[in-house]
């Protein structure tokens, strides 16, 4: 089964910058999108934060507000998430979840163990 490996998360001040990773243990050729969600602490849902296709596509939640990128290198199997001039109302834990095109008619979604990120003076 695909795993996925999320790392790069941590405190921060308000106004300051972090890098999340998201590494992939199947090429790239096999996943059809990537998308970083996050949970809030107190709220049950998950909110999709940023999705990056197989064409290289990308989409943001709203509340990005041009502030974060979502990027990937396949030489390294790994999606990247850099999130910048970031808000207390950023912190939350921070998922990545793949689609793994299984063959040319099944998909399956798998999600990473997340990475906390805090956001505070």
């Amino acid at each position: 089964q695909v795993q996925l490996v999320e790392s790069g998360g941590g405190l921060v001040q308000p106004g300051g910058s972090l890098t999340l990773s998201c590494a992939h243990s199947t090429s790239f050729s096999n996943i059809f999108a990537t998308t970083w969600y996050r949970q809030v602490p107190g709220r049950q849902r998950r909110e999709v934060v940023a999705r990056i296709g197989n064409r290289d596509e990308t989409e943001y939640g709203d509340f990005v507000k041009g502030r974060f990128i979502i990027s990937r290198e396949s030489a390294k199997n790994t999606v990247y998430l850099q999130m910048n001039k970031l808000e207390p109302e950023d912190t939350a834990v921070y998922y990545c979840s793949a689609v793994v095109m299984l063959n040319s008619r099944d998909m399956s979604t798998v999600w990473g163990q997340g990475t906390q990120v805090i956001v505070s003076s």
